[in-house]
């Protein structure tokens, strides 16, 4: 090879390694660019920014109630927007999914229920975990279901309702609004707890279902007190107890299940309010203070027990204890149920 051509080879090496070094540090500085900007400073005060308030469900309904509650109150008090997104889809696992995912800085939350702890038995792949993937925040409220059954069926008390589905095994039928709904385990808790019969028929919705029992082509159903209060008041349907453990003031006059011929049972419909795990302690402390002030509120408290919800509270710990203990209870009852998870 001649001189020239080896000087050739050699500038061309030199400005490769040039190259390939200053990418590398680019590199680098960007790397450490993104991440001092996904990481706040420690001393920046909380909150400086919108927080995302996610609901997995479609506008309407307490969940959606709850978190525009929650975002009015949390904008005044903190100072910044709170904004509501409805993101509803895939059995509220679309939403719930986004927040187990985002950076555990404060500014997205989530508002979850019932199916939060029923979701691990119901679904065989969760995009996520239950406990580990969230940061309990709030246990905000809870309602009873109300047992009722159509006018037509001769029956006035759970007694008789369980002496009948006995006499007639899988010829009483149940409405609920699909399987992992409270009205679903609430109806498979009763009829392990109660060794009864009684044959599932899934709605899409609340609506439907009541309209069908009102119409006579389902026997009886658990729903959310407000849902079917009215037609109770109406007599159009007949009310045999309620889900919780004591008298709801709602309808004070009607018994508890655990009462009236099963003891022991209880279910709460219940709502409250997670981040992504990971969020720091004193963020966790300042938002679940300012969510306990909020849930003390008058206004607050109206509107909640306005819609049969009432507003509970409390710190973190507590909440956690809560969850773990829904998912145990239905992990239980869907195995007894042999219902197979989607």
């Amino acid at each position: 090879m001649s001189d020239t051509r080896q000087v050739e080879v050699v500038l061309r090496a030199q400005r490769f390694v040039h190259f390939a070094c200053r990418a590398l540090v680019l590199l680098l500085v960007g790397t450490a660019c993104a991440h001092a900007q996904a990481t706040p400073p420690a001393n920046e005060v909380y909150p400086s920014k919108t927080i995302k308030y996610i609901v997995p469900y479609p506008p309407g309904g307490f969940n959606d109630t709850l978190g525009r509650i929650f975002s009015q109150k949390l904008q005044e008090s903190l100072g910044v927007p709170v904004v509501v997104e409805n993101r509803p889809g895939g059995g509220t696992l679309i939403g719930t999914e986004a927040v187990a995912k985002a950076a555990p800085d404060g500014y997205t939350l989530l508002g979850v229920a019932f199916p939060f702890g029923a979701n691990p038995s119901i679904y065989k792949n969760l995009p996520y975990d239950t406990v580990k993937d969230f940061t309990p925040i709030i246990f905000a409220g809870q309602t009873p279901n109300l047992l009722v059954v159509k006018p037509s069926l001769p029956i006035n008390s759970v007694k008789e309702l369980i002496d009948y589905t006995r006499q007639n095994p899988g010829k009483v039928t149940y409405g609920s609004t699909g399987i992992g709904s409270s009205n679903h385990l609430s109806m498979e808790l009763f009829k392990s707890m109660a060794g009864v019969d009684i044959v599932h028929v899934p709605y899409k919705g609340s609506a439907p279902m009541v309209n069908d029992m009102l119409g006579g082509h389902i026997d009886v159903a658990f729903d959310n007190t407000p849902n079917v209060l009215p037609q109770v008041n109406g007599g159009k349907l007949r009310a045999l107890g309620v889900s919780s453990r004591e008298r709801t003031a709602l309808a004070p006059e009607i018994s508890p299940v655990s009462d009236a011929g099963v003891p022991g049972y209880e279910v709460n419909v219940w709502f409250g309010v997670v981040g992504p795990a990971g969020m720091p302690e004193d963020i966790v402390r300042k938002l679940n203070t300012k969510m306990n002030a909020i849930l003390e509120q008058e206004d607050v408290r109206r509107r909640f027990l306005d819609q049969g919800v009432e507003p509970v509270g409390g710190r973190p710990a507590a909440f956690s204890q809560q969850i773990k203990t829904e998912i145990d209870k239905w992990a239980k009852v869907v195995k007894d149920a042999g219902i197979k998870p989607e």
